[in-house]
């Protein structure tokens, strides 16, 4: 038996209208037999195309507010039977029931209903039956049915009819039944996710995803599910990479602690900020960031708290960086930025990032709250005799967020709103002090007067001794060591000022 069938009938029932009217009008320029409920044949009928009522079919008229209409073995028998079986032939022909060859259906907007924040008897109303049903069925019998389950395989149902005479071929079918059943599956996650209140079931279904170029380094494939486009609007640049994407994630989540300061611009390298500054404007911000480490700044991503003005852009244009995001840009701005061919240019739109992080782990997934504490000035316990100064404590809360978005093990330093240096992803705390220190050094900075701020306590007092022999003069840090006091007492002694915070900053 030939594995290419020709449309003769179609069944066509969905919920929403748009773009159907070509594929009704193409079904009937060939001759195929359309078969309809309710809205949607209303909607044929008005444009003049032959339609023949569900009901003539089952003998039923849709009841129970439209719940049922469908569900009955005839439309299920025209969609389900083998036409290679005999048995199926033979009941076919015993029972009147008519070949479906297409399925056009769609399922109620379930996930946009429970986003408008609709009553549960709405949003309970808006879980399909009927649909679903049918584009399992027709999807299971792929080998004879075609299914189409969305409006975005309408233009693909439309080219293999129009090139094919009315037919289509196995794989064809094939291929739309693996499209109809992501529909399926992603919308029975909608659903369960929207019932499910025990933490310890997890699905998630993405509706939308992009192949990259490669994954982190050329020989792995890498791929992004996600809605980009709602995050960010692309202005120029080549496509991003995997790793640009983990970039623009960290930039983002760093960027989200300054969007209600002033001025702020950050540059960020492999996830970690190598310059941040907060200045009276955008163009003092990237100036004093890029300063923070030119070197780690070269092809970084540079992020803004503010609209790009034009004066800042001729500043970022003689640094190579493959992305800029900013809230805005001034048009004379994207034009600068633009003369770098491959330069990323993104626009970042204001769009609530989810409240879980999921990561692969071992042969299952890590699943955790985002951090979203961001330390205040009314979180801070000052431990030690020598209380920081106003300046001091704005520099202690000005390092605590950028502590809390780099890598760990982390010690920040910073002074005047600035990051000075950081040491970063170190497998101890002095290590990643003597980075800091190292960092400082090599680009000039003077610690006499700055803080610094640690992700996690410090066991030992060697940490802040050997902050204060470089020049630091206020501490920020969880607390919660046993040898707490051994820290504070030496802060005591030299008077270095020491507030806790009593929250972790650990970022693995």
């Amino acid at each position: 038996m030939t594995t290419t069938k020709a449309i003769k009938s179609a069944l066509i029932s969905v919920f929403s209208k748009d773009g159907l009217e070509p594929v009704v009008r193409k079904l009937h320029e060939q001759n195929v037999t359309i078969y309809s409920t309710g809205g949607t044949e209303e909607f044929i009928n008005n444009l003049g195309i032959p339609v023949v009522p569900v009901e003539d079919v089952t003998s039923y008229p849709s009841i129970l507010g439209g719940r049922v209409k469908t569900l009955h073995p005839k439309i299920f028998g025209g969609i389900l039977n083998r036409q290679d079986n005999e048995t199926d032939v033979a009941q076919m022909k015993e029972f009147e029931i008519p070949q479906l060859d297409l399925v056009v259906v769609d399922l109620y907007p379930f996930e946009k209903t429970v986003a408008s924040d609709a009553s549960e008897a709405d949003i309970i109303e808006k879980i399909d039956i009927g649909g679903i049903s049918l584009i399992r069925a027709a999807a299971k019998n792929f080998k004879d049915t075609v299914i189409v389950a969305s409006v975005n395989e309408y233009s693909l149902l439309l080219d293999f009819i129009s090139t094919q005479n009315g037919a289509t071929t196995l794989e064809q079918r094939k291929l739309l039944a693996t499209k109809a059943f992501h529909v399926s599956s992603h919308y029975d996650t909608a659903i369960f996710n929207y019932f499910n209140t025990d933490d310890t079931y997890f699905k998630t279904s993405i509706s939308e995803g992009q192949i990259l170029r490669y994954g982190e380094n050329p020989h792995q494939k890498g791929f992004f599910f996600g809605e980009f486009d709602k995050m960010f609007t692309k202005l120029h640049g080549k496509e991003l990479s995997y790793n640009n994407l983990l970039d623009v994630d960290a930039a983002v989540n760093l960027i989200a602690e300054f969007k209600d300061n002033d001025p702020t611009f950050a540059i960020l390298k492999h996830n970690n900020a190598c310059g941040l500054a907060t200045r009276n404007t955008i163009k003092e911000a990237y100036l004093t960031a890029l300063a923070c480490d030119p070197t780690s700044a070269f092809g970084g991503v540079l992020i803004a708290n503010e609209k790009i003005d034009s004066a800042t852009a001729n500043e970022i244009n003689s640094l190579f960086c493959e992305v800029v995001i900013a809230p805005s840009y001034d048009e004379e701005a994207v034009a600068i930025l633009s003369e770098k061919k491959n330069r990323i240019i993104l626009v970042q739109h204001k769009v609530e990032l989810p409240n879980s992080q999921v990561r692969t782990c071992l042969n299952g997934l890590l699943v955790q709250d985002r951090n979203n504490i961001t330390d205040s000035k009314e979180d801070l316990k000052v431990v030690s005799k020598t209380a920081p100064t106003e300046q001091e404590t704005a520099d202690l809360l000005f390092a605590s967020k950028i502590c809390k978005n780099t890598k760990s093990n982390t010690i920040v330093f910073a002074k005047n709103s600035t990051l000075v240096a950081s040491g970063t992803g170190q497998t101890s705390r002095v290590d990643a002090l003597k980075q800091a220190i190292e960092k400082a050094i090599t680009f000039g900075f003077d610690l006499n007067g700055a803080v610094m701020a640690s992700d996690a306590f410090f066991p030992f007092p060697d940490c802040v001794e050997m902050a204060h022999n470089a020049g630091i003069t206020a501490v920020i840090q969880p607390g919660g060591s046993i040898k707490d006091e051994l820290s504070i007492n030496f802060c005591n002694e030299n008077k270095v000022a020491m507030v806790f915070t009593g929250t972790r900053h650990f970022k693995h």
